[in-house]
């Protein structure tokens, strides 16, 4: 049955205004038409035989979107630091079952999970969670996976970096992401298409969390970034770097890889390098606020010391600089269906309010190749809408508070009262 959702508002995410009234027709998994007038063919009035929910003083957004998940970590019941060796496959999958459903309820409609750094004997957990989710079996967000993440031995999300593990405990296979050489880094990357990633993740330098190294150090050479990219665009697939130090971001662009995920520790020559190059940043601020390290190993506190302030002043000098730059949280970094969090973070950080709804949306879904289908209440369009309390653009906070979601046409979440 067709539906129209009728609210206060509706968000124009590429003007960066809120078009009132909010008057969105949606019929099967597709918006037909939005607004009221001339560009409505129904001329504001429910198609025939349509269902009305009215939303009251509720704005209407896209569903949002986050460029930087792990549904299988983290989310109630997980003992931090112990999971990697308590946690079989199938205990991640059950987990990220209440992620998944975390994570759409708190109004983000797709994701792109980055990486598996987990003992799973090979099967890629967030391609069969993202098929479960798109069959309906269970309630989430559209899934974008990336199988296993690429990294060196002892590099960033090697597992056996996280803790004093004895040799031989966790030691993950070519095919689980652990690669060396050009041999070795092409079968990882090939295991990870033909099983079903849709981009490739790649550890390019180390991380707060990594015990060895600085945490800007490049740990793949170029030889070996350059086989990663080559091996992906071949198959249509895009790149995305784990990487922070502002040299190894320079050899990341060099090589080819489409996106950056953290860059906390960018200089202004990387900056205008994604910028020439036209790459994507992917945000990942808020965890500089919230992560607590304070029972972490020192060396780790002095790593999060040295970048987390520096967070701050490289994501408004991407942003100034014209950097495109996508949502993306690294939950559980922060908790799941807290996503928001990151929205209000970039705002107080010193972007504009339309600015990181974009990046939320539009700059998301160019990102993953989406852009004529997701990011925007426009017809023709997927039909994932969600509902906010108030004006976003006045009060970004207002996203924290999710009342209304639908994805695909399906309306998973409405606590709307009048």
């Amino acid at each position: 049955m067709p539906l129209t959702l009728k609210a206060a508002g509706l968000l124009d995410v590429d003007a960066g205004e809120i078009i009132r009234p909010g008057i969105v027709h949606v019929d099967g998994d597709r918006i037909v038409g939005v607004g009221a007038g001339k560009s409505d063919p129904n001329g504001g009035s429910p198609p025939p035989d349509s269902e009305v929910i009215d939303l009251g003083d509720s704005i209407l957004l896209p569903g949002l979107m986050d460029m930087e998940v792990n549904l299988l970590m983290g989310g109630r019941g997980e003992t931090p630091g112990l999971s990697q060796v308590q946690d079989d496959p199938a205990t991640r999958v059950l987990r990220a079952v209440g992620n998944a459903r975390r994570t759409l309820r708190a109004g983000f409609t797709t994701v792109r999970n980055l990486g598996l750094f987990v003992k799973t004997g090979g099967y890629l957990l967030d391609v069969a969670l993202g098929k479960a989710i798109a069959a309906g079996w269970i309630e989430g967000p559209r899934v974008i996976p990336a199988g296993h993440a690429i990294t060196p031995t002892g590099g960033h999300l090697d597992p056996t970096m996280f803790a004093a593990f004895m040799p031989g405990v966790l030691e993950l296979t070519v095919e689980e992401g652990i690669a060396n050489g050009v041999d070795e880094i092409r079968k990882a990357v090939r295991y990870q298409i033909k099983h079903g990633a849709e981009l490739i993740k790649v550890c390019c330098s180390g991380g707060v969390m990594s015990l060895t190294g600085e945490a800007g150090a490049q740990h793949y050479s170029d030889e070996e970034l350059r086989v990663i990219v080559d091996e992906a665009h071949r198959r249509g697939l895009r790149v995305a770097a784990h990487t922070h130090g502002a040299e190894a971001v320079k050899h990341a662009v060099e090589c080819g890889i489409d996106c950056i995920e953290h860059g906390f520790l960018m200089d202004d020559e990387a900056i205008q390098m994604l910028v020439d190059n036209d790459r994507f940043l992917v945000s990942t601020r808020r965890l500089a606020e919230y992560m607590d390290v304070s029972k972490a190993p020192k060396e780790l506190q002095a790593k999060a010391a040295e970048m987390f302030p520096k967070a701050r002043t490289s994501i408004k000098a991407a942003y100034e600089a014209g950097v495109k730059i996508a949502v993306g949280t690294d939950a559980p970094a922060i908790p799941h269906g807290r996503n928001a969090d990151e929205l209000v973070t970039l705002v107080d950080w010193g972007m504009p309010a339309a600015a990181v709804l974009r990046a939320a949306t539009v700059v998301a879904a160019d990102l993953i190749n989406r852009p004529d289908t997701l990011g925007r209440l426009a017809e023709g369009y997927l039909a994932d809408i969600i509902a906010v309390p108030g004006d976003p653009l006045a009060d970004i906070a207002v996203t924290r508070d999710v009342n209304f979601v639908m994805k695909d046409g399906k309306v998973f979440k409405n606590d709307v009262t009048h």
